[in-house]
């Protein structure tokens, strides 16, 4: 095992420590970290990244949940699209695209160009979103669900589960917004909702579109989920003692720089 592997290994166990101490964006670095530090290509590390997500994200919402955060009625009214889209994404869209996509003169934009500057893009909001000030809520009794649009929640459902097949990538920046204003939820609420439907349409969407169809490096994938889930305990230890706002402002600066580093490997170095 090299250095660069070793790196990788701890970068799990980091992802999980974001996830622990600020409760959400560790798992958007999956893809750049199976990516640059275990090689692995395009495809194989947006479906590696959804286990990743998806188990992750499981883990948190069942947590949620005792805690009575989840409102499962939105989970299911939101999460079916959104499995729907992955699942379609990943069992027939990804596996017939090409690897050139298109070429412009001497240009050729590829697959991995594709789905790497897209992630990329993606990133962007989902860094501002850490870079906003929340408040705590205090949660009375739970408040009965009216749903504004629910066209507008069945389509946003399908739209995120159809980014998350692409990208690999759960999507909370999309989903949380769209709980908050189209289904009247508290934040508190819809972030537990949202891992809910996170960890459903990831792992459905891994295991209907992935896991039958290619060749998966299980012991690999379940050594870097583990470590995720360690550093999710270690992560939670630690936010009794540091400043979670700080830190989560500090994480959404470091994922635009990320961003960029995505964005000039792919289309300035590996061209």
């Amino acid at each position: 095992m090299d250095f660069i592997e070793i790196f990788g290994y701890i970068s799990a166990l980091l992802i999980g420590m974001s996830l622990g101490l600020i409760g959400g964006g560790g798992s958007i670095l999956a893809v750049p970290v199976l990516a640059y530090l275990f090689s692995i290509e395009e495809k194989a590390a947006t479906a590696y990244s959804l286990f990743i997500v998806g188990s992750s994200a499981l883990f948190g919402g069942i947590r949620q949940h005792y805690k009575g955060y989840v409102n499962w009625k939105t989970a299911i009214v939101f999460g079916f699209p959104a499995i729907v889209g992955v699942s379609v994404v990943r069992k027939f869209l990804v596996p017939v695209l090409p690897d050139v996509l298109f070429t412009i003169e001497d240009f050729e934009f590829t697959r991995r160009m594709g789905m790497f500057g897209l992630f990329a893009v993606l990133m962007i909001p989902a860094a501002f979103s850490m870079l906003k000030v929340t408040k705590q809520e205090k949660l009375d009794k739970p408040k009965k669900v009216k749903y504004n649009y629910l066209i507008l929640i069945l389509s946003e459902g399908f739209i995120v589960g159809v980014i998350t097949g692409l990208i690999g990538a759960g999507g909370g920046f999309l989903i949380i917004p769209a709980l908050v204003i189209l289904a009247n939820l508290e934040m508190k609420v819809a972030v537990a909702t949202s891992l809910i439907i996170i960890a459903v349409k990831s792992l459905i969407g891994f295991f209907l579109g992935d896991a039958f169809t290619m060749d998966i490096d299980w012991q690999f994938l379940i050594i870097f989920t583990l470590l995720s889930f360690i550093g999710i305990f270690i992560g939670s230890y630690l936010s009794n003692f540091l400043n979670g706002e700080k830190l989560k402002k500090g994480f959404g600066y470091f994922i635009i720089v990320m961003a960029i580093f995505i964005f000039y490997m792919e289309f300035f170095v590996n061209v």
